[in-house]
């Protein structure tokens, strides 16, 4: 398994919840290097897999990753729309007909970002200039074939970093969920007060972006079907002592202060299970159905999907229910 250093997911990845049947080894890697290399070459059996990446590789019929509703890392990306200092840009609606650069058009955070642009705000994405690049280094690319919509402007510049473009003025604004490097200098958010702003959006919304979830090779579930909800049963008990952890107010669990007042913050907005996992009927499934139901909209409006794809679709069957006693 590849997977990213994440409190939520330590008690499964240290051995302090086995998966029972399995024998689990965990390679710790960069994020842009886990999603390359599985989404290329499949060189594991479980990956952290970015949700844009999957939707478009399920909607053209590549069924040879199964994902679980494990949503190991999720975030408002409100924050991801950055500006030159000085810029002329005040706020999201001045994007419309300006140059904005993105790192890959599939990038789930950017499929977020454009939904909240034109389904929020009402942005007609086509009066905008559409320019990809890596954030800070030249030569990304994107990594699944798209379909754009018509009349979307849309170019790669391979031999060009959004950062030094942002800079010299070829774009105008950045979408990333990574920082330009020149951040707090001669870069700026376009959305300072970003954390007011992402509330409000999903009171209004009940949209509480999933970037990444769990996905395992499907000819590893044909083999060993009862794998999918081992390996989900596991990673529930791990994130549910994770959030019990970061609730304790008797020990400091991070390097942060006032951490479990954080916790009981995220309770007030989100419910008890303020990360839930799964696509049930409890409060924590409906509000991650709602979700990819708007993630999934998103994605084949713009591009990324060929067909609108229904969240059930997404999943092993084997982990949509449980049985009760």
């Amino acid at each position: 398994m590849a997977l990213g250093p994440y409190d939520q997911t330590r008690d499964v990845t240290d051995g302090s919840i086995p998966i029972e049947g399995v024998q689990l080894r965990t390679l710790n890697l960069p994020i842009e290097e886990i999603f390359y290399r599985f989404t290329l070459h499949r060189e594991w059996d479980i990956s952290e897999m970015s949700m844009g990446k999957y939707i478009a590789l399920r909607a053209q019929g590549d069924m040879s990753m199964t994902a679980l509703p494990v949503f190991v890392s999720r975030a408002f990306r409100h924050s991801m729309f950055y500006v030159k200092a000085g810029s002329s840009i005040q706020k999201p609606e001045d994007l419309e007909g300006k140059r904005i650069g993105i790192p890959e058009w599939a990038q789930t955070a950017g499929i977020y970002g454009r939904g909240y642009l034109s389904d929020y705000l009402g942005l007609n994405l086509a009066r905008m200039q559409w320019v990809q690049a890596g954030v800070n280094q030249p030569g990304r690319a994107e990594k699944v074939r798209l379909t754009l919509p018509a009349g979307i402007h849309y170019a790669s510049a391979p031999d060009k970093s959004l950062n030094q473009m942002l800079l010299d003025g070829s774009v105008d604004a950045v979408m990333t969920a990574r920082a330009p490097a020149a951040f707090g200098t001669d870069v700026q958010r376009l959305m300072p007060d970003y954390q007011a702003a992402e509330q409000a959006y999903f009171k209004a919304t009940q949209v509480y972006p999933i970037m990444h979830a769990l996905v395992i090779k499907t000819a590893v579930l044909d083999a060993h079907p009862w794998v999918a909800m081992n390996v989900y049963k596991a990673f529930v008990q791990a994130k549910t002592q994770s959030m019990a952890r970061l609730s304790d107010i008797t020990a400091s669990h991070a390097p942060l202060p006032w951490l479990a007042d954080y916790a009981g913050r995220m309770q007030a907005i989100f419910g008890a299970d303020f990360f839930p996992y799964g696509v049930g009927a409890d409060a924590g499934g409906k509000i991650n159905r709602a979700t990819l139901q708007a993630f999934c909209k998103f994605g084949h409006a713009q591009g990324v999907c060929d067909r609108l794809l229904d969240v059930d679709e997404l999943f092993s069957k084997n982990v949509l229910g449980s049985f009760k006693v």
